[in-house]
């Protein structure tokens, strides 16, 4: 508490008691999702390696929902009423050297919030910090145990600076680095600059990812498994991991067999120049084996016994694949541009993240230099999410989803403006504004718009 009186001894003593419990307390991860940390080599730099490091970070989002029309309403609908919600977040990031090259990190985690509609209604969620276990009551868990070994494999050598989930030191531009253990696969696949950390900027599920990758994890985001990753100094990585599946549909035990279950993906980084500037796009290919429910059989099902069609009764092991392209691309020493674009196959229910079967995200963030506040930024994205025909005539006919089920549906794609607003308050404390706008909710065109507002708090250290 001294410590961040320090920090911030020109805020509203106010805010104190909360950032505190925010500390104390927490929310998930990536859903959920830590911020995603990845070797930023400076060339031609050295560092002190460091034997080991600490940091902390704990955020409160606070957001509301106002009344929007509804022709009707069903089991899993976005509730029509005004709401309220809020998540807290806390997270330590520990890491320790143990030899050349090799390096563990722990992260205990804690959650608390209560979500909207009960974290129903939309493909893609208003908030990225809301885990589908997340209750009124603070839990701590594990969140992350891993081990990542680095193989140098010649070429220059840069520094890599302190930062969670990543000790200071140097590391080769030609090199091969291996992760094994419980991780969020945001921490490895489908990093972007500009939007990737519902933390720090953007919130919404189907922009902080790829929304159409049903990546393997829990019901808080995380999984078990192992990647290894290649990186060439003439400008390009790849990447590719096997990750344990639930046991069953958006479950939080895992199943650690790799074989029976189990996500595998994929992903081709290729770093460019465009407007001078260094951008990076990446191409990532993903396919998951689990007990899946089958939505054209579980239609033909329904009309053989003139029942409501149920995903449950289908369930055996199945395949889904998928894939998406994600651009980064600095446009000015200010302004900052991304794009994801992601397709899967829709044939099978969404196992572990989002009710999403394709979509297209883009949008651009601006740092605050030419307003006299550098650190502060202002984003603003547009989002079309898709589903499969065959998701759209289950929902259609009377189907419950994870996350979806009008009773019925009136099919149009599902836009979604979000914008934000963050400023730097003091190191290490920011307060954002954030706002989204949602158009045919579940896909739904009898349901909305929807209009949601938020404020975010978030201190790291």
């Amino acid at each position: 508490m001294t410590l961040l009186r320090q920090r911030c001894r020109r805020l509203p003593a106010r805010l104190f008691p909360t950032l505190l419990l925010g500390a104390l307390a927490a929310g998930p991860a990536w859903a959920q999702r830590a911020p995603v940390v990845q070797p930023s080599p400076e060339a031609g730099s050295s560092a002190v390696p460091e034997a080991w490091n600490a940091y902390v970070q704990t955020t409160y989002i606070w957001q509301k929902k106002w009344a929007f029309p509804a022709a009707y309403s069903g089991t899993n609908s976005l509730r029509p009423n005004a709401e309220k919600s809020y998540s807290f977040t806390a997270t330590a990031f520990l890491g320790l050297r143990l030899w050349q090259g090799a390096e563990f990190y722990y992260n205990p985690e804690a959650a608390q919030g209560v979500p909207l509609s009960g974290l129903l209604g939309l493909g893609g969620m208003t908030n990225g910090e809301m885990a589908r276990t997340t209750g009124p009551t603070l839990v701590g868990y594990n969140a992350r145990a891993f081990l990542r070994q680095t193989i140098d494999l010649g070429g220059e050598t840069a520094a890599v600076a302190s930062e969670a989930n990543q000790l200071a030191g140097n590391v080769a531009s030609r090199r091969m680095v291996v992760t094994v253990g419980k991780v969020a696969m945001g921490d490895i696949f489908d990093e972007n600059r500009y939007a990737h950390d519902p933390r720090n900027d953007f919130m919404n599920w189907a922009i902080i990812t790829h929304g159409a990758y049903d990546y393997a994890a829990d019901a808080r985001g995380y999984s078990l498994g192992f990647a290894a990753e290649y990186f060439d100094p003439a400008g390009w990585a790849i990447r590719a991991g096997r990750f344990a599946m639930p046991k069953e549909s958006n479950g939080l035990p895992l199943d650690p067999s790799l074989t029976r279950q189990h996500g595998d993906q994929v992903e081709l980084e290729i770093n460019h120049g465009l407007f001078g500037r260094p951008g990076t796009v990446r191409f990532l290919a993903f396919r998951n084996k689990a007990g899946m429910g089958s939505f054209r059989a579980s239609l033909d099902l329904a009309a053989a016994t003139g029942t409501t069609p149920d995903l449950a009764l289908t369930r055996q092991t199945r395949y889904k694949t998928g894939f998406g392209i994600n651009i980064e691309q600095p446009i000015s020493d200010e302004l900052g541009a991304f794009f994801r674009g992601s397709w899967a196959d829709g044939k099978s229910e969404t196992f572990s993240y989002a009710e999403i079967d394709n979509s297209i995200a883009g949008g651009i963030v601006l740092q605050g230099n030419r307003w006299g506040r550098a650190n502060d930024r202002i984003g603003a994205a547009l989002v079309r999410n898709g589903l499969s025909r065959d998701r759209r005539d289950y929902l259609a006919a009377g189907g419950l989803g994870f996350f979806l089920g009008d009773g019925a549906l009136n099919y149009r794609p599902e836009q979604i403006l979000e914008t934000f607003y963050a400023a730097q308050l003091c190191k290490g404390f920011t307060v954002s504004l954030n706002y989204q706008y949602i158009r045919n909710p579940a896909y739904n065109a009898d349901r909305g718009p929807v209009n949601v507002a938020a404020i975010r708090l978030h201190a790291e250290y």
